[in-house]
Order: structure tokens, then C-alpha cells, then sequence
């Protein structure tokens, strides 16, 4: 079986690094962080690290296919890391931005029908303080929970998921990758292990990236200022197309230019793959035409805006800045904020809506219900655009809040609660409120009292049919899974519950965790009833599939 990978606890800013000397789409400068953030002590040894054999070294060509192979190869090697992190209502926001720069990029022909079709298109959240995103091989895209934080408008936001997106679809991975071939896989694997080395010991990823790729590097830094160009280009068209306002992106640059300006010790310029920030925001502005970015500054100036957009934008923002950094120093600076009195409105709901987020992850129930009804209270003058979708969120919120004090019924209530009449009415069919929904249901069947079990049960199975409905759409939803296996076990469906597990920890990446758990399932389960046969079928061919993928990873690494 293989070993956990030790170097994920400082988790994809390895990683980030490591695209930064491939050329592969890091937003910013891997090292420029948000006010307060640092690196990491040493933890540890290096480890081995395998990657994909793509065909012939030779080739100058990656198949929109194998690239794909290679993300979710490097997928599998990080998505069990605990600061790669599933919050759901911020994740939700993500993906809401992400699909509507998708259907831009589709619609402009970015994106071919055999990409499309290859790729996972998937993002996901990374608990990291520092301000950056970066592309992964397959369009997967990491986004730090820093750049929600410092990000102001959705339309920032938006105008790094859209160069991201733009690495991808004009092939910046693939053609890079092509380059590197001319001097083997192992060029790239050097890379790695200086980026991995770099979390630990600036001195000696120095030294190895100097060793082993010198020459190289240089060549690929010209090559990759190129393609940091055409990403903005071609981001700018895909986000304004999308409805977003282009001014985004201008404003953008000029945050990133102030916090690398703060707090970047220009330790590692050869590792700037990046156009300096001043040429960025020159081109951007210019594209705005004449009059525009002076537009821009206007727009900021006078506030985050009255749409929808800009309030979930805001409360995201603010949760993502309670869940950025989970050190107790961090959260105690949280649990005091005061909006100013002379902040807009929207900022002021946003400072309440931090505060509630930070009580409630320091075990001060109370104390976060009174701040959620701050929030509500400050939120009565915004627009009722923005009213709906601040009462979904802070309704959301209370029942978290609800199920950590162990109020239950009252959080089951806070979620089936409607309010008729309004745009705020609770979807349960969204999965911020079908995952709450099933913890809500799991906990109850714990406290639940001899009289009400049948009742409870009930509950757990709507949940876990609601449940499994959600991940027929949503196969690599772990979480789902791992919700569902816990209910299919309170109901005394055992076979059902190891698939589900089994099902969690592929999604996890973790293919022997989850070949392990179905042939122990086999093994226990020799003399099925005829219910149970079907699923033990749908084990079987799982199985023959993790195997068979398992086999050709274990075959890469021993190939290196």
C-alpha cells in the first residue's frame, strides 16, 4: 500500500511553486502571501514522487486525454489532505462563478468539443492565508481561501478563475509539458522535489532547482511571460462575456501588485513565470478603452454594488476569512470585530457575518446566534435581491450552529422552515442544505428516544435517497459519500454502507482504502440475500475498475 504523501500538510503551496517552474498557470507569484501569513517549519523528509508516463518522451504533443490522465494522477496525491478542504457553502459560490465562465468559454469556442469532453472542469478550496489560485493538467483549479478573503467584488474573483480557465484551454499545461519532454520526465519530477524542498528549506530548493535545471528554467521563463499573456487576453474576453464587469480584472492586478509589494522577500525571482504586475495592469486598463478603468475606480469607490452577486460575494469573503486560518491566535482576533459606522451596509452585515462564522468555530454558540442576528438586522436595508440571499446564508449558518450546540430539532426546523412569500425559501435539493440536512438527520438518530425511532428513521431515509439522487449527478462527491455510508449503516443496510465508504475514499483519491473495503465486504458478505445481490454486483465491477487503476500507478512508479 503506498505511504501518505508526508510534504500535503503545507499543502498545495508546494504545488504552486512547482507550476510556477513549470510554467503552468500560478495567478501571482507563488510566494506573495495575505497580511499575516508565513511559511511554515521544517516537517519532515522529502518523498519520492512518481508521475504519469504520458507515451513517448519524445513527443511533443499531450493529448487533451492524457492530460487529464496526469491531473487526476496528481489529484489522487492531494485531495486526502485536510487542507484541502469541502465547505460547502463556499464552494458553492466558487462553482456558481466557474460555470458561468464555462458556459462564456464554450460559447466563444475556447473550449473544443474534445476538451470538453476530456476535462474535469472541477475547482476546489484551499485553506491557505496566502492570495493565489493556479491550474492543475485536466482543468482542475486550485483557489486559496486567501484570494476570496482579499477579493472585493465577484468580478475579481471571476477575473482569476477566467485566466486560470484560460491556461487550460489554450493548452498552456499541455505545450509546456511538450517542451519539457525534450529532456525527460525526470526534468520534471527535479522540479517537484525543488518545489517541495522550497516549503522547508528556501536554501536547499535553491541549490536542487540550480543542480538539476538551471538552463532549463531559464528558457521555460520567457516561453511561460507568453503565455501569462495570452491567459489575460483571452481571460478579459471570456469574463466579460460571462457578465462580469472587465474592470475586475485591472483592479485585480493592482491588489496583488500591494501585496506582493508588502510581503514578498523576493527570495526567488528566477521562479517568476509571471509578466511584471505593472505590464498586467497596463494591458488590462488599456483594454478597458478609453474612459473605462477611470469607470472602474469610480464603481469601487462607491461601494460592493446592489446585486445578488456582490452580497454572496461579500458573506463568502468574509466566511472564507474565519476558515483561511484555523490557528486559535487567528480566530481570537475575529471574535471582537465591530463594523465602522460609516461602512456600507453591506460591510457592515459582512463584519457581523465574520464574527458569527469565528464564534461558532470557537464553540460560542450563543454568542454566534446574537451575531447572526446582528447581521440580519443590518441586512434589512439592502436590497431585497441581496436580502435573499442573506437570509439563505445566515439561516444555513444558524443550523450549523444549531447542530454544534446539539439543538436539533431546532436546526431540522431553521432548515425545513419557509418563508412564504419570499426568494429565501430553503432549497433542499442544494447541497449546502442536503449535506446539513443528512447531519441533522445522523444526529438525530443518535439522541433519538425508543418512542421516536421509527420517526427518525424515516429521516434518515429521505436523507440517504436524497443523497444518493445528489450523487447520481455528483459520483466524486466524498462527502456526500461519506454522509451517505454513515446513514445506509444506521439503517441497518450493510452492504450498501461499504460501498458508500468504499465509494468516499476513491473520490479521496485513497484506491487502496477503497479496494480494501470492498474485498472485505466479499469476504463477509459470501451468502447475500437476493436484495443485496445487485449491489454486490455494482461492488464487484467498482472493484475490477480501482484495480485496474491502482495497477497502472503502481506500474508508473516503479517505472521511475
Amino acid at each position: 500500500m503506498r505511504p501518505p504523501l508526508p510534504f500535503l500538510h503545507r499543502p498545495l503551496r508546494s504545488f504552486v511553486l512547482m507550476l510556477a517552474c513549470t510554467g503552468i498557470g500560478s495567478w501571482q507569484p507563488a510566494l506573495a502571501q495575505a497580511p499575516g501569513a508565513g511559511v511554515g517549519p521544517a516537517s519532515g523528509p522529502l518523498p519520492a514522487i512518481a508521475l504519469p508516463a504520458l507515451g513517448d518522451a519524445s513527443s511533443q504533443d499531450l493529448s487533451p486525454v492524457a492530460e487529464r490522465k496526469l491531473g487526476d494522477r496528481i489529484m489522487r496525491s492531494i485531495l486526502g489532505d485536510p487542507d484541502v478542504i469541502d465547505d460547502p457553502l463556499v464552494l458553492e459560490y466558487l462553482d456558481t462563478l466557474w460555470q458561468s465562465l464555462l458556459t462564456s468559454a464554450r460559447q466563444r469556442g475556447e473550449i473544443t468539443s474534445e476538451l470538453d469532453q476530456a476535462h474535469a472542469w472541477e475547482p476546489f478550496l484551499v485553506r491557505d492565508r496566502s492570495v493565489n489560485a493556479f491550474a492543475l493538467p485536466g482543468g482542475y483549479i486550485g483557489v486559496h481561501l486567501g484570494l476570496l478573503a482579499m477579493t472585493s467584488t465577484p468580478d475579481e474573483l471571476a477575473s482569476v478563475l477566467a485566466h486560470e480557465l484560460s491556461h487550460v484551454t489554450q493548452r498552456h499545461i499541455a505545450r509546456m509539458i511538450g517542451q519539457q519532454s525534450r529532456t525527460s520526465w525526470v526534468s520534471i519530477a527535479s522540479l517537484l522535489l525543488g518545489a517541495l524542498a522550497a516549503s522547508r528549506n528556501p536554501a536547499a530548493a535553491q541549490a536542487m532547482i540550480y543542480g538539476g535545471q538551471a538552463v532549463a528554467i531559464q528558457g521555460q521563463l520567457n516561453f511561460s511571460r507568453d503565455m501569462e499573456r495570452e491567459a489575460d487576453r483571452v481571460g478579459f474576453g471570456v469574463l466579460s462575456d460571462a457578465g462580469f464587469d472587465p474592470g475586475g480584472m485591472a483592479l485585480m492586478f493592482e491588489h496583488l501588485q500591494q501585496a506582493s509589494r508588502l510581503n514578498d522577500d523576493g527570495s526567488y525571482p528566477y521562479l517568476r513565470t509571471h509578466p511584471l504586475t505593472t505590464e498586467r495592469i497596463g494591458d488590462a486598463r488599456a483594454r478597458l478603452g478609453v474612459g473605462g478603468w477611470d469607470a472602474a475606480r469610480m464603481a469601487l469607490s462607491i461601494g460592493p454594488g446592489t446585486s445578488r452577486l456582490a452580497a454572496w460575494h461579500a458573506l463568502m469573503a468574509a466566511r472564507s476569512r474565519v476558515l483561511m486560518d484555523p490557528r486559535s491566535i487567528a480566530q481570537e482576533n475575529l471574535l471582537g470585530l465591530t463594523p465602522q459606522a460609516d461602512s456600507p451596509t453591506l460591510g457592515m452585515v459582512a463584519t457581523h457575518y465574520t464574527r458569527a462564522v469565528a464564534l461558532q468555530r470557537s464553540g460560542a454558540p450563543g454568542k454566534a446566534r446574537q451575531a447572526l442576528e446582528d447581521a440580519r438586522a443590518a441586512g434589512k436595508a439592502l436590497p431585497a435581491e441581496q436580502q435573499a440571499v442573506l437570509q439563505r446564508v445566515l439561516r444555513l449558518t444558524l443550523a450549523e450552529v444549531q447542530l454544534q450546540a446539539q439543538q436539533l430539532d431546532a436546526a431540522a426546523q431553521t432548515l425545513a422552515r419557509e418563508a412564504s412569500g419570499t426568494r429565501s425559501v430553503v432549497r433542499l435539493e442544494a447541497r449546502p442544505e442536503l449535506l446539513l440536512a443528512a447531519r441533522v438527520a445522523l444526529a438525530e438518530g443518535d439522541a433519538a428516544e425508543a418512542g421516536r425511532r421509527t420517526t427518525v428513521q424515516a429521516i434518515q431515509a429521505d436523507a440517504a435517497a436524497r443523497l444518493q439522487t445528489h450523487l447520481s449527478v455528483h459520483p466524486h462527491d466524498a462527502t456526500a459519500w461519506t454522509l451517505l455510508s454513515s446513514l445506509w449503516q444506521r439503517l441497518n443496510q450493510p452492504i450498501r454502507a461499504v460501498r458508500a465508504d468504499a465509494e468516499a475514499s476513491a473520490a479521496l483519491g485513497d484506491l487502496p482504502g477503497a479496494i480494501d473495503r470492498i474485498l472485505g465486504a466479499q469476504k463477509r458478505f459470501r451468502q447475500p440475500d437476493a436484495a443485496s445481490i445487485i449491489e454486490l454486483s455494482v461492488m464487484d465491477s467498482r472493484l475490477r475498475a480501482w484495480q485496474r487503476q491502482w495497477r497502472e500507478d503502481m506500474r508508473e512508479e516503479g517505472g521511475r
